[in-house]
């Protein structure tokens, strides 16, 4: 074993696809400390900036574990309000909760389709939804990205008794947003269900920061399954699916990926109920946030810095090969900034690229400082 994975490492390392951690000493904001050292982050999903909000540090009523499964003695009152108040916030009937979107999605994803169903599911989808088709064992059929023309084909020529059509709501890696209306329209034609995997939308994007079903005016008929996660915008940690209550219900008793875990930290779930009233109460941060997108869009086009199509924090840009992103994320580290370089086979061969993220807590200062920055490293 150990001379095969030895192997497996060398492969990566001569790749240029070794990834490799930074540890930094401090809370999550945009100035991490690394080695004693204040470097301005670019890269955190901590998009409202509420990961170190006061208010969020301050829960600690059930104790920090949950000590078991929540279908054992693991869901307490918190946990419980918490779903509540999440399927109101998104305008369902019911919400569960899961330790992590990759576990909703398994756990989701291999409840509602089995052998002989069908899964639809955008190019550029998130691994963990990718993972969660695979595990069902359905037929798999991926469309190129956002090509509403192939998604119809496939879906026409399907003679499964169940459809699934997946999609992100806002691309992870490129920062886009699905074509949700037609994916709707697609899916009541040809009789299949549509699941949303919001992580990146919810808290950002909609007139009230609902996502991007809200931005689209679509409700639980149009999109029956919205999974988020509550580790960005609401900066804590865990996930949750909503739906209606027989679709709850159906996950309470089914999905693997719920029954068979930890139920999540109980002072999470507490600090996560702080964080909704947060993000609902103080609308400057949302304000702030797409300000600064404006912001920093303007800039880089006045110096020629080719960005990609995104009017959500997600802000990329393609680079092409592994080795020119990874010289140009040193260059920047070097000159106390930290933008992750994103590689293959996270995203496709010849499009490594820089992945910007901002957050609520940059200034526009810290954003001329980046765009310089920029200037000289590409």
């Amino acid at each position: 074993m150990h001379t095969y994975l030895k192997s497996l490492l060398e492969q990566r390392q001569q790749a240029n696809l070794y990834r490799t951690r930074l540890t930094h000493d401090s809370p999550q904001t945009p100035n991490l400390v690394i080695d004693g050292q204040t470097y301005l982050s670019f890269c955190s999903n901590d998009y409202l900036g509420l990961a170190n909000h006061p208010a969020l540090l301050q829960q600690g009523k059930y104790g920090v574990g949950s000590g078991a499964s929540h279908l054992v003695t693991g869901h307490t009152q918190a946990h419980h309000a918490l779903e509540k108040e999440l399927a109101a916030y998104t305008k369902r009937e019911s919400a569960l909760l899961f330790s992590t979107g990759y576990m909703a999605n398994l756990g989701v994803i291999t409840t509602l389709v089995k052998r002989h169903d069908a899964i639809f599911l955008d190019k550029l989808n998130h691994a963990s939804l990718v993972d969660g088709a695979l595990l069902s064992r359905a037929q798999i059929h991926r469309y190129p990205h956002n090509d509403m023309q192939a998604l119809a084909h496939l879906l026409a020529n399907s003679k499964a008794q169940h459809k699934l059509i997946i999609t992100d709501g806002i691309f992870s890696m490129d920062g886009d947003i699905a074509d949700l209306a037609n994916i709707v329209q697609l899916a009541k034609t040809y009789q299949a269900w549509v699941m949303v995997d919001d992580a990146h939308g919810l808290g950002v994007i909609g007139k009230t920061g609902r996502g991007s079903l809200e931005m689209y005016d679509l409700g639980e008929d149009d999109v029956p399954v919205l999974m988020g996660t509550l580790g960005k915008a609401f900066g804590v940690f865990g996930a949750f699916v909503a739906g209606s209550q027989l679709l709850i219900e159906a996950l309470i008793q089914s999905a693997r990926s719920y029954i068979y875990t930890t139920a999540l930290p109980p002072v999470l779930a507490e600090a996560v109920r702080t964080s909704l009233i947060v993000a609902e109460k103080e609308t400057w941060r949302r304000q702030h946030l797409h300000e600064l997108i404006a912001y920093f869009r303007t800039a880089a086009a006045k110096r020629q810095i080719p960005l990609m199509e995104s009017f959500t924090p997600i802000q990329p840009i393609i680079l092409g090969e592994t080795e020119k992103a990874l010289a140009v994320n040193r260059a920047l580290y070097e000159r106390g900034i930290i933008v992750t370089a994103i590689r293959p086979p996270t995203v496709p061969q010849g499009t490594a690229r820089l992945r910007i993220t901002l957050s609520a807590l940059h200034q526009q200062a810290q954003i001329d400082r980046l765009v310089e920055s920029l200037v000289e490293v590409l």
